[in-house]
C-alpha cells in the first residue's frame, strides 16, 4: 500500500503540472455529451495518471477513459477511480478551484486517497492504511518521501459549534439543497462556505465546515478520493437512498444524493 500511495502521488502532482501548462494558454473548450466541459487539460492529465496507474496491474476507471463493461467489471476486487480534472467548469472560469483525483477502491469502498490542487499546490491524501489524512503543500523541489514526512494530518470540527458551517458549490445550488440549508437553519444559524470541485469533501475533513449535501448529481470520479479521506478522519459519506456508505465500481457509475457529515 505503501508502494500504491507513493505512486498515486506522484500520479496527482505530475498530471497537476499539465493541467498548469494548458491554464496558463489560451484553452479551447468542448462540450461533451452530457453537456459538461473538456478541455486539453483533461486529457493531458489523464494521460499521464494512466501511464502511472498501468503500472500498478489494477484495472481503471476514469472519468476520461472508455469505460470498461460492467459485465468484466463486476468481477473487480479493488480498481482506481480517477477524475484527471475534477471541477472543469472551475478551470475554465480560471477560479483556481479544480483538483486530480485518485483513489483505491476495494469491494466498493475507498481505501486509499489523493487530492492536488495544482494553482496552489496543495496536495490532501490518506496514509498508506486510510486511517488518518495528511496535507502538504508541495514545493518546486520534491520528494514524494519528504512530502510525506511534512505533511500536516487534518481532523474534522467535533465541537458543538454555535453556527453551522454547510458546504455550497459554485456550480450547483439547487431547490433540493436549499431546503436541505432552511431545515437546518430552523435549529442552528448557517454560514455557507462556497468551494468547487472535490475541495469540498477536504473542507468538512479539515474542520472548515461541518456538513456537504449533495443533491445534484455526481459520478463516482467526482467523490472517490475525497470520500477515502472523510473515512479516514472519522467523516461519512451517507448516500441519501440507501442511508449507508456511498458505494463504487457499481453498474451505474452515477451516485445518488448524499450527505457529507461527522
Amino acid at each position: 500500500m505503501e508502494k500504491l500511495l507513493h505512486t498515486i502521488l506522484q500520479a496527482a502532482i505530475e498530471a497537476g503540472e499539465a493541467i498548469m501548462e494548458v491554464y496558463m494558454t489560451d484553452f479551447d473548450v468542448e462540450i461533451k455529451g452530457d453537456n459538461s466541459p473538456l478541455t486539453i487539460a483533461d486529457k493531458k492529465a489523464n494521460t499521464v495518471i494512466n501511464k502511472y496507474l498501468e503500472t500498478t496491474n489494477i484495472p481503471i476507471i476514469s472519468e476520461e477513459n472508455k469505460q470498461t463493461d460492467y459485465s468484466v467489471r463486476k468481477s473487480w476486487d479493488r480498481c482506481w477511480i480517477v477524475d484527471p480534472l475534477d471541477g472543469t467548469k472551475e478551470f475554465v472560469k480560471r477560479n483556481g478551484e479544480f483538483t486530480v483525483n485518485i483513489a483505491l477502491v476495494e469491494n466498493g469502498s475507498p481505501i486509499l486517497g489523493v487530492i492536488y490542487v495544482p494553482v496552489v499546490r496543495e496536495l490532501y491524501f490518506t496514509n498508506a492504511k486510510g486511517t488518518s489524512a495528511l496535507k502538504v503543500t508541495v514545493g518546486e523541489k520534491y520528494t514524494i518521501e519528504d512530502l510525506i514526512k511534512e505533511a500536516a494530518t487534518i481532523s474534522p470540527d467535533t465541537s458543538d459549534a454555535s453556527i453551522v458551517k454547510i458546504v455550497g458549490s459554485r456550480s450547483h445550488l439547487n431547490d433540493d439543497t436549499k431546503k436541505f440549508i432552511s431545515e437546518v437553519e430552523q435549529k442552528s444559524p448557517v454560514e455557507i462556505v462556497s468551494k468547487g470541485s472535490s475541495l469540498k469533501f477536504c473542507l468538512v475533513a479539515e474542520g472548515k465546515a461541518n456538513l456537504y449535501p449533495r443533491y445534484a448529481p455526481t459520478m463516482e470520479w467526482d467523490t472517490a478520493a475525497g470520500q477515502a479521506i472523510c473515512n479516514a478522519v472519522g467523516v461519512k459519506v451517507i448516500d441519501n437512498t440507501t442511508q449507508e456508505a456511498l458505494q463504487y465500481n457499481k453498474e451505474n457509475l452515477l451516485n445518488n444524493y448524499f450527505l457529507v457529515t461527522l
